[in-house]
């Protein structure tokens, strides 16, 4: 029996990503654009209602709410190939269409306005998920929500953070996964307030989700330059990128096997922890549609040693990745024809060779699920495989957040694009909080990288 998972899009990047993904699930199902099942796909192993449900006339239609404080995006959306895709109902604008000005407090306030309408489709989406309608008791209820946004804008930090506080509120048993696009550090930002947007954000991200899988543009552009040999990368592009991970992420759900097909399963193998929930992602092997195939032959261990390796990641953290960080935990997804005794050596001289450092407070874990590739796909290769990873030195990353947002906090600087919205005409405590928590959250990274984490915490009090 299936287990849905509703997904959240938010804000100009939630809605690109999201569009590109529903693409990419489309073209694995064999779903067409207007969502109906292609004659050639006949293959019925696959699992759809996860992520879809069947309208009365057969329609396949995505479990999606898309929400803007602008038209722009969604409206690009709804005129482009896949518009009839959608439930109309589930297309949320914000009525004066004026966006949240790249301002977090902005999108945070104006989620205080609209709450009831979200939550109208929100409830309605969830209650008309089947295993929620059978009955109360259903063994099988709906796993939870996926939310995809940026930190660093208007309405997908400051609306997406509201919508964290509010979906713990209203749904406390259920799971909240999301998909958080961080900004490119190797470019200046022509949204000047971004450091406080990211932290703010930050913040929600540790207190409020289960599982956050970190898409960080740097590492993303970097990888679209030097291993796919893209001079300037579009945003198209790298959003295809971001999809690629989505899917692949995805997979075991889609066509379930014996492990990991539920989202409590993927996140309990991957966070020992709760706090530390932060993960990051490696593909391989990455091609694009134009680069002919650059990698000849790939056998299971290929694929899960150059997962390893950083250029891989999708996470650009500090040159003392190798040597002060290590690994809390891996799943990899492998994807293809693969022969498990394969997967069992693979593992083996992963350990033989200490190809990769973990923790000294618990098991070196390395988990692999093995999943089919869509039937209806044309690949390049025998087998692909995602890493998804709990890795100490995603630290770095949310260093960088704090070093920048300290340098304008200490000025002052911008604030009063803030005073205006209710959360801060008082004081400014909110951000010098978020300060706070993002600290705790390095300082349990870096703990975890010793011994002694397991007590950590506890010598405080």
């Amino acid at each position: 029996m299936p287990r849905e998972i509703i997904t959240l899009q938010l804000g100009q990047c939630g809605n690109q990503i999201g569009f590109e993904f529903w693409k990419q699930l489309c073209a694995e199902h064999g779903i067409s654009p207007e969502g109906i099942v292609e004659e050639f796909a006949t293959e019925g192993t696959d699992r759809k209602d996860v992520f879809f449900y069947q309208a009365d006339d057969e329609h396949y239609i995505p479990r999606a709410v898309l929400l803007d404080l602008e038209p722009r995006v969604i409206h690009s959306i709804l005129n482009s190939p896949y518009a009839k895709l959608y439930n109309p109902e589930n297309i949320y604008l914000s009525e004066h269409g004026g966006g949240a000005g790249n301002n977090w407090a902005s999108g945070f306030s104006q989620g205080e306005k609209i709450h009831e309408d979200i939550f109208d489709i929100i409830d309605r989406e969830a209650d008309g998920s089947d295993s929620l309608e059978v009955n109360t008791d259903c063994p099988f209820p709906m796993q939870g929500f996926v939310l995809c946004h940026s930190i660093a804008g208007g309405t997908g930090s400051g609306l997406g953070s509201y919508l964290l506080e509010r979906l713990n509120d209203r749904y406390p048993k259920k799971l909240v996964q999301t998909y958080s696009v961080f900004p490119n550090q190797d470019e200046m930002s022509d949204v000047v307030v971004q450091p406080y947007n990211s932290l703010l954000t930050l913040k929600r991200l540790t207190q409020n989700a289960d599982c956050v899988v970190v898409l960080d543009n740097t590492a993303l552009n970097r990888i679209a330059t030097d291993r796919l040999h893209i001079q300037n990368p579009s945003f198209s592009q790298i959003n295809q990128l971001v999809s690629t991970i989505m899917s692949a992420s995805t997979t075991t759900l889609r066509y379930p096997g014996y492990m990991n097909n539920d989202l409590i399963g993927l996140i309990a193998s991957l966070i020992p922890t709760p706090r530390l929930h932060f993960l990051m992602t490696g593909y391989t092997p990455l091609t694009t549609d134009q680069s002919v195939a650059s990698v000849r032959k790939t056998t299971v261990l290929d694929v899960m040693r150059r997962l390893l390796q950083p250029k891989n990641v999708m996470v650009s953290t500090g040159r003392d990745r190798q040597t002060n960080h290590c690994y809390i935990a891996i799943l990899n997804i492998i994807q293809g024809e693969v022969d498990p005794t394969q997967v069992h050596k693979s593992l083996q001289r992963i350990r033989e060779r200490k190809l990769a450092n973990f923790i000294p407070w618990g098991p070196a874990s390395i988990q692999v699920a093995l999943s089919r590739k869509s039937p209806y796909l044309p690949s390049a290769h025998r087998v692909s495989g995602l890493m998804m990873a709990n890795h100490t030195s995603i630290s770095s990353l949310f260093e960088s957040s704090c070093q920048q947002y300290d340098k304008l906090r200490k000025r002052e600087a911008f604030l009063e694009q803030f005073r205006k919205e209710d959360i801060f005409k008082e004081n400014f405590d909110e951000l010098d909080t978020s300060r706070e928590v993002v600290q705790e959250l390095i300082d349990e990274y870096h703990a975890a990288t010793r011994p002694d984490y397991i007590s950590w915490g506890t010598q405080e009090q």
